[in-house]
């Protein structure tokens, strides 16, 4: 592990921009686990469609979210300060997640990644998705590897 970045310079390292990013805030991080936080725009536009009178967040945002902050924000964070040379990417490799619950417009969601390899620039953390409230929406296994650009 590098020298250790800050939540906010992990956060201002993660290459994600609005409106594709799904990390407001880095609330927690070491060498064991993130913990950040979302809020889903109540006026995000993929809602007018997903479903109509009934929205709900897709799942393959909620997957996004993962992937950013327990693969990509934990991967840069545990790099440190030679994650922020060279130019990387951090490229989703692989995710077997099992959704329980949904997230509607508005709602803020905390994620939290546990690292369960990390070698050879290599992540495969276990995620999962908690609405603000308490309850579970998705949890399951990512990877993801650091590469040149």
């Amino acid at each position: 592990m590098g020298e250790p970045l800050t939540p906010a310079e992990v956060l201002a390292a993660v290459p994600h921009r609005p409106p594709f990013r799904f990390i407001d805030e880095i609330l927690e991080v070491d060498a064991d686990h993130i913990l950040a936080a979302y809020r889903f725009r109540e006026d995000a536009d993929f809602y007018r469609g997903h479903f109509p009178g009934n929205p709900i967040t897709p799942g393959v945002l909620l997957l996004e979210t993962m992937a950013q902050a327990g693969v990509v924000a934990h991967g840069i964070y545990l790099l440190g300060r030679a994650a922020m040379v060279g130019g990387g990417l951090t490229l989703f490799t692989n995710a077997v997640v099992e959704f329980t619950g949904l997230v509607h417009p508005g709602e803020r969601v905390l994620v939290r990644g546990r690292r369960v390899v990390f070698r050879r620039r290599l992540l495969r953390s276990e995620v999962v998705i908690r609405r603000e409230a308490g309850a579970t929406v998705c949890r399951g296994t990512l990877a993801g590897m650091r590469v040149s650009a």
